[in-house]
């Protein structure tokens, strides 16, 4: 469980804004996203596959 306690003389957002960063470096919402729905494990590996692809054709562009 993540928490974030309030300093002495700290506002409201300013701790709210430290919760989101721990959120983000903890990577809790993209895991709640991950996890929404099923995925059978051929659409995985699909994705994967797909990605895979996608991050080679941009790498190669660049050169």
């Amino acid at each position: 469980m993540l928490s974030v306690k309030v300093r002495d003389g700290e506002s409201f957002e300013s701790a709210f804004r430290r919760f989101k960063r721990e959120c983000e470096k903890n990577r809790i919402l993209s895991l709640l996203k991950e996890r929404e729905y099923y995925e059978k494990p051929s659409e995985r590996r699909k994705q994967k596959n797909a990605r895979r692809l996608w991050a080679s054709r941009k790498g190669r562009s660049k050169r």
